[in-house]
């Protein structure tokens, strides 16, 4: 199977057959020196924004791949969006979380600052952590050959999430329907939130709540914060007709 590389660069007009695409710098290093990637084998690049093309490696440089295009995919954004707003958590699980939605196809991730979060991001480590959690969104693309990237934003707070556009779901075991029949619009956004390991209090469920969002449940088993999205995210996917 074709390994994916990303280029920002590339466009919807390149995505033709017998074009020549190139990776360069840090992308062309790995394939070439780790990959060990030879002229005549199968690699695929996109920009992370819809496109992707497949093809066989005619050109090997130490800073430069350069590929020609026999097979091509470019997708329109799906809709409606699904996000995952997901509570910080300890001990790895929340970045589990975001490379599993991101395998399953999440169009953007929000960390989230929940009042049982045992994990905590001062100004220094939001930075960091976002820049963690955007490469590990960024592999997991790679990997599964997503024809998008997965936006991650700012850490945001449970008021600045209560303000989210579009329709809102709480995953809580306590939610008053399943997600299985939960109303979906057309188009537009869906945001999951997943709270952490001590669940969402209920104050913020309050909050939310106030804010339009809908309580929803996954089945009578309580899951991990690092399950929970990626299931609800399974759901939807297959609602939605994606699998």
């Amino acid at each position: 199977m074709a390994w994916l590389y990303l280029n920002p660069e590339l466009t919807a007009a390149q995505a033709v057959a017998g074009a020549r695409v190139a990776i360069h710098g840090e992308e062309a290093a790995h394939a070439v020196k780790v990959a060990r990637t030879r002229v005549g084998e199968r690699v695929s690049i996109g920009n992370g924004d819809g496109v992707i093309v497949t093809g066989a490696v005619v050109s090997v440089e130490p800073g430069e791949l350069v590929l020609e295009v026999d097979e091509t995919r470019v997708e329109a954004d799906p809709q409606p969006q699904l996000w995952l707003a997901q509570a910080l958590a300890k001990g790895g699980r929340d970045e589990m979380a975001v490379q599993a939605a991101t395998e399953l196809g999440v169009a953007g991730i929000v960390p989230w600052s929940a009042e049982r979060s045992v994990t905590r991001w001062d100004a220094a480590k939001a930075a960091k952590g976002r820049a963690r959690w955007e490469s590990i969104a960024r592999e997991a693309a790679k990997q599964s050959i997503r024809t998008r990237v997965p936006e991650v934003t700012a850490p945001q707070t449970t008021t600045e999430l209560a303000r989210s556009e579009g329709l809102v779901l709480v995953l809580d075991p306590g939610g008053a329907e399943p997600i299985s029949r939960v109303e979906l619009p057309s188009e537009g956004r869906v945001t999951f939130v997943v709270g952490p390991e001590g669940g969402i209090s209920p104050r913020e469920l309050a909050l939310l709540a106030d804010a339009g969002a809908v309580g929803v449940r996954l089945g009578a088993e309580v899951l991990r914060t690092s399950t929970a999205g990626p299931a609800a995210i399974a759901v939807l996917a297959a609602r939605l007709g994606r699998w």
